[in-house]
């Protein structure tokens, strides 16, 4: 309704187009082919990155919250890199990688920090209490990572990874905007705003929004999953069952 309103006041579609002429813009750009090749290979790019970052992340907070070496080396280089300006990073990997793979890059290299300090401070803040209760009870090491670590790191991971999907998904277009590769959202946003074609640019980047939205949730719908897999109890013969009374 905002929008509708601020459309009817400016009255100027070149400025701020009204609701209707964007989803009518939208639906006609649904049935093109290069607006799916568009989508597709910019989810691949994001999705590639994202999952790359999630990767180096969880193994920097495994090594730096175990070994304080590594810590004083990869702490202050992720923290530089959590900080210095996204614009920044993409035209500096613009001299050293590929249009084509400078967007999968740039959304790894946003999402890495942020899943880094993330299950840092789950690693940090785990109940020890309960690692000694498992260790009392007998559970080995397999039963202790899924019946206490991981579910302690769990909500942790799950903030990490949704809140590195959206940065991942800003990240890689912004670089595709930069570096304009063949087949990309960020390119077709670019050519949207030289031709000053504001429908599109607003078709666009609606379509970003949703596809970040998709896949925020079918990473809440993994992670609650899990967590109903990890809350399911042992299976049989896995080892000793605590009774409610014990636990």
């Amino acid at each position: 309704m905002v929008w509708l309103v601020v459309s009817l006041v400016v009255g100027q579609e070149l400025l701020v187009p009204s609701p209707a002429t964007v989803f009518v813009t939208l639906i006609h750009l649904a049935g093109t082919p290069g607006f799916w090749q568009a989508a597709a290979s910019s989810l691949v790019r994001v999705v590639l990155g994202f999952a790359g970052g999630v990767v180096i992340g969880v193994a920097a907070s495994v090594l730096t919250t175990r070994y304080p070496v590594v810590d004083a080396l990869l702490s202050p280089l992720l923290r530089v890199v959590r900080a210095a300006p996204v614009a920044s990073f993409i035209i500096l990997a613009l001299v050293w990688i590929p249009t084509g793979r400078l967007p999968a890059f740039i959304s790894f290299l946003m999402v890495v920090p942020v899943v880094w300090e993330n299950m840092a401070q789950g690693v940090a803040r785990q109940d020890r209490d309960l690692l000694e209760v498992a260790q009392v009870f007998g559970f080995g090491r397999w039963q202790t990572l899924r019946r206490v670590r991981i579910p302690l790191l769990l909500p942790f991971f799950a903030a990490a990874c949704t809140t590195g999907m959206g940065l991942a998904w800003k990240s890689g277009i912004a670089a595709e905007v930069i570096s304009r590769p063949p087949i990309a959202i960020g390119s077709r946003l670019q050519d949207a705003k030289v031709y000053l074609d504001t429908p599109e640019v607003f078709a666009w980047t609606i379509t970003v929004v949703l596809l970040s939205l998709v896949l925020e949730g079918l990473l809440r719908w993994t992670a609650g999953r899990a967590t109903a897999w990890l809350a399911a109890g042992p299976a049989a013969g896995e080892g000793p069952e605590v009774s409610d009374a014990a636990a």
